[in-house]
């Protein structure tokens, strides 16, 4: 049998064992998985960052692959870790809306509770529980009975008119990159061919979009779609977010001219 990946996004960071415990009980129930962490380092409880890696990265894996988001986990003192398959991948993790920012056209309807008796209702041994019935070839239907209700969440759209988009920012990287809530098909849509002005901040609004960091100078501003097809607003070689002093969840002005 081909080696099943497990991607695994959290919010558990590094210091303490709670990463490892979640591969410990996953493991537990199926010991021929190849684990992929896509990031611990999640800010504490943020679903709406947690389904960004998770949208920037699924698409990349193959067929067959189980995602697991494990991030604002006790949202409610009767947690419920669902499962479902989308487009040929099955995905893992709490019922606290993570899933709705992430994809438009779940199927409620097949959509399951992971189940087990009582005193096994343990956050890691549910999420171990669905990765290993999913991983030996079980039907999605095993891991327990059909949900309920799907919790939903709205994520921070862009707000457009005519002849602007005015932008949210939704993610800082770990290079300071700022990350903005406008998709490459997004922009091109409403852009029409049409000059951009970008504003920031800056004195001088951006007016170009690069393909690379290294098409500007180093210390220089560049706007470019990133690996995950984001607008992004980044410094060739410096920290964005430090030096133009942009925020998480500030609004970006992009004017078409």
């Amino acid at each position: 049998m081909k080696m099943r990946a497990v991607t695994i996004i959290s919010d558990f960071g590094i210091k303490d064992h709670y990463a490892a415990l979640l591969k410990a009980a996953i493991l537990s129930h199926h010991s021929e998985l190849q684990l992929i962490d896509i990031s611990h380092q999640v800010d504490t409880y943020d679903i709406r960052q947690a389904s960004y890696y998770l949208k920037a990265t699924h698409k990349k894996f193959p067929q067959g692959t189980i995602h697991v988001v494990a991030v604002n986990n006790y949202y409610r003192q009767d947690f419920e870790i669902i499962c479902f398959e989308y487009k040929g991948q099955f995905y893992i993790g709490p019922n606290n809306g993570v899933f709705s920012l992430t994809f438009d056209s779940v199927d409620e309807s097949e959509i399951y509770k992971i189940a087990l008796d009582e005193e096994r209702q343990d956050l890691f041994e549910l999420i171990g529980h669905g990765v290993g019935l999913i991983s030996r070839g079980l039907s999605i239907t095993e891991v327990g009975p059909p949900l309920n209700y799907y919790e939903k969440k709205l994520d921070v759209q862009p707000v457009i008119t005519s002849d602007e988009i005015r932008a949210t920012i939704i993610h800082i990287d770990k290079f300071e990159n700022v990350i903005l809530n406008v998709n490459r098909e997004f922009f091109e849509h409403f852009r029409k061919d049409r000059k951009i002005e970008i504003y920031f901040k800056f004195t001088n609004p951006a007016t170009v979009i690069s393909k690379t960091y290294s098409e500007v100078p180093v210390g220089d501003v560049v706007c470019l779609f990133n690996s995950a097809n984001y607008l992004e607003i980044a410094i060739n070689m410096g920290k964005a977010s430090t030096q133009l002093d942009l925020l998480k969840d500030e609004t970006v002005q992009i004017k078409f001219v």
